[in-house]
């Protein structure tokens, strides 16, 4: 069975509470992603939240935020992680349970990686949970 640490992505992109939400915007355009962990400060890899492009969105430009409004104001703070031992099986069961097409990889608080649906198609791991997890999350955007 594999394991979250053999498919997620390494060294993800990060942000820090001291950028603000055009920053977050230009990064997602740059690396071509929707979602960035957010740690606790440049250098650090301690996880205190993640944004995605979603985020900018609805919490951010929607409500009428400027470009400079802080990270922390459109961040979803109360994450669900994934581990690196995780089974893919269980990291697809826990983002179909939550809804969500990625997640967090950590070690205790550390950020190691991020492991997302996309991940899990690329690596031809078609396992059930991820299928599931898919469609589950697409029925509900729709």
């Amino acid at each position: 069975m594999k394991k979250v640490k053999e498919i997620m992505t390494q060294s993800p992109v990060t942000v820090t509470p001291q950028d603000n939400i055009y920053e977050i915007a230009v990064k997602m355009k740059e690396h071509d992603t929707g979602f960035i962990p957010v740690v606790a400060s440049e250098g650090s890899d301690r996880l205190i939240g993640v944004v995605t492009d979603r985020d900018l969105v609805i919490r951010g430009y929607a409500d009428k935020h400027s470009g400079s409004t802080a990270v922390d104001v459109v961040m979803t703070k109360n994450l669900q992680t994934a581990t690196a031992d995780m089974s893919v099986d269980d990291a697809a069961e826990l983002m179909a349970e939550q809804q969500v097409r990625r997640l967090p990889v950590t070690e205790g608080d550390r950020l190691i990686g991020v492991i997302s649906i996309g991940d899990m198609a690329v690596k031809h791991i078609f396992v059930d949970n991820a299928g599931e997890a898919l469609s589950d999350i697409s029925q509900q955007i729709h």
